[in-house]
Order: C-alpha cells, then structure tokens, then sequence
C-alpha cells in the first residue's frame, strides 16, 4: 500500500481543498489529511478557527477522497505535523507549487526515507478561492454607503497629493448592495468603492491600481462627513456625524455615466481645488452649511473651467451644486438651504433626496 500525506490549514474547506485532496489521493492507495489546530491557526495565522477541531476533522473525515484525518499540534511554523509523520511513516508527502516552507519538508521526507512530491498546478475546476478571501466576504458588510465629495477631489491621487491639503467628502444613504443598488451605474458616487467593500476586498488598494485616488474606498469604509489629509494613502483629519447637512442634499441625475479613470491626467487647476478643500475643511470644523456651500462653488467653478457642461440653476433654494465626482457627467450634488426646499425639488425629474450615512459600529 502507498501511503501519501497532506497538510495545511484547511480552515474553511471550499473546492479548491477537495481537487487538492483528489490529486493527492490518486498518488498511492492511502490519503492522510493532516490540519493545523485552533491554537497553531491562531499562533500563526492570528485568526480563530472556523470550527472546533472535532468538528473539522469530522467534516474532513466524511469526504471519499480521505482515508484518515490527523490534528497539527507542533509549534513549529510550516511542519505541524512532524510527530504524526514520524508516526505513520507515509511513503510519499504531496504539496502544492507555491508551498512556503519545502526546505523542512524535504528535510523531514529524507529523515523518513518518504518522498517528496510538488503536484503540477492544473486547471481549476472550481473558480479559485482562499480561506483568507472567504473569511473577507464572510466578514463584509451587507450594505455599503456611496459617497459625494465637497471639495479637494483628485488630491487623494498619489502623484497629485500636496501637503498642507484636504479633500472634504460624505458617505450617504439610500445605501447598496449586491442584491439592490437604486443608483445609476458610472455615475461618479464611488460605487467601484462600494463594490470593493461588500466583496469583502481593499477597495483602497483596488482604486490605486486604476491610477486613481483613494477617497471614495476610504469614506465608504469610514462613513460620516470626512476631512482628510492629502497624501499618498487615507488619513482621517475629522469625522462628523453630518447631521447639519440632514434634509440638505439631493443627487440630480446628468443622464450620462461618469468614467474617472480616463480624465486622471487631464489638466486642472489644483490650486483652485486646494483653496476648495480648505474652506470645506473649515466648514466641517464650524458645521456651517453656508461655508461648505462657498467650497462647493469652487470646486464647481473649477470643474466648469474644465469643460464640463453647466448644471440646472433654477433649482429654488439651492446654495451650490458639483459634479459629485472627477469627471464628466454622472450625478452632481446639490446643497439647499432648507429642507423644504430640498424636498420640493425633489419632485422634479432626475432628483433625488440624499442624507449622510455613519454606520454603528
């Protein structure tokens, strides 16, 4: 009888786990699945098991592709199972291409006389997954806000940020989520964020890799009425429950989708968005609409000397409005001075009651 072993973590068992197990168990007659236990997982994972360890080895036990089930007690990182190989003798130790730690492995197979063998990556059957993406999504929220931003957008790019800088913004409700999102598509309130977030994925590392900034990931994780320091990542100067902005808000609809990405490069004035970014940033601190309204037609005279196309002005009681995003297009924000006000616009076509979101945590 040839004997192979395996080992690993083996958290959570999803897909990948068994095709694992299956090729294994095709080298011999014998499959000897051995997992970390809670207290190694924890030692070196810093993460809790999934399950009591009686539970997994019985769920592990109950696959035809598992002949035998161990616990990893050794403290040694990579080779938790040395007393249990030692034990049983098996004739061959199966592990994968990018195992970590093949050096003390191999070293342990020539102490045994058993053979070492890296199975070839083979086309997955399964979409492929971690155990570390699967406790992500687990750990994902339901819904996520979107966001507007008032002022200092595009210094949260990297290559355009400024010290002494600040980009004012506002996660709102109605919120989202995969099942429901009563929002347009490309339409410049950070949903590629939102996406990101619900997915259980680091949505400031996704937005980074598009060549664009770091705001929209930041305030919908975040949530509230932020201010936050230019730079190269999110760092949080102020946060604020937004609630002198409550009944003052509304989305209008453009009626064309919004792509930041694209305009990135384009030239701007970044001195007129950083003198934005202060006065919004002041405003926060005094909770003065007014104030913020002054940094929203800034930012709008900037977006207006970019090229964009100008936003309704009869709206009765609106104090400032702005593409809600960089680019064109897409929704655009609307500060009013009363709620009434706000609501009463509402009724038009394309517009639609916004409030700021802070989520309880």
């Amino acid at each position: 009888m040839t004997r192979v072993f395996v080992s690993g973590c083996y958290d959570i068992i999803h897909a990948g786990h068994l095709q694992f197990f299956r090729e294994a168990r095709a080298l011999g007659d014998h499959l000897t699945v051995c997992f970390a236990s809670a207290e190694v997982l924890w030692l070196h994972k810093q993460r809790r098991s999934s399950l009591p360890d009686d539970h997994k080895r019985a769920v592990l036990a109950a696959l035809d592709c598992v002949d035998a089930v161990v616990i990893g007690e050794g403290l040694e990182e990579g080779i938790d199972f040395r007393e249990h190989f030692l034990r049983l003798r098996p004739d061959i130790l199966a592990v994968t291409e990018d195992d970590k730690h093949g050096a003390l492995k191999r070293a342990l197979c020539a102490q045994t006389g058993a053979s070492y063998l890296v199975l070839p990556k083979t086309p997955p059957q399964f979409s492929p997954i971690s155990t570390t993406q699967i406790v992500k999504f687990i750990r994902a929220p339901e819904v996520a806000p979107l966001r507007v931003d008032f002022a200092g957008g595009w210094l949260d790019v990297p290559r355009f940020a400024r010290a002494g800088a600040y980009v004012v913004n506002c996660a709102i409700s109605p919120t989202v989520s995969l099942r429901e999102w009563p929002y347009e598509q490309n339409a410049g309130l950070g949903g590629s964020g939102a996406w990101a977030l619900l997915n259980g994925r680091d949505g400031v590392v996704a937005e980074l890799g598009l060549g664009v900034g770091w705001q929209d990931p930041a305030i919908i994780s975040e949530t509230g009425l932020c201010v936050w320091r230019s730079g190269p990542r999110p760092e949080l100067e102020l946060k604020h429950n937004g609630d002198f902005l409550h009944g003052r808000m509304a989305l209008f609809w453009t009626g064309t989708p919004h792509d930041t990405p694209d305009l990135a490069n384009r030239p701007r004035d970044f001195d007129a968005i950083e003198r934005a970014g202060a006065i919004a940033r002041d405003a926060v601190w005094q909770r003065d609409p007014a104030q913020l309204a002054a940094a929203v037609r800034e930012s709008y005279t900037m977006q207006l000397g970019e090229g964009m196309a100008a936003l309704p002005a009869d709206v009765p009681g609106a104090l400032a409005c702005k593409y809600a995003g960089g680019g064109f297009g897409g929704y655009a924000v609307y500060l009013f001075a009363e709620p009434a006000q706000r609501d009463a616009v509402c009724t038009r076509k394309n517009f639609r009651p916004i409030e700021p979101f802070l989520a309880m945590r």
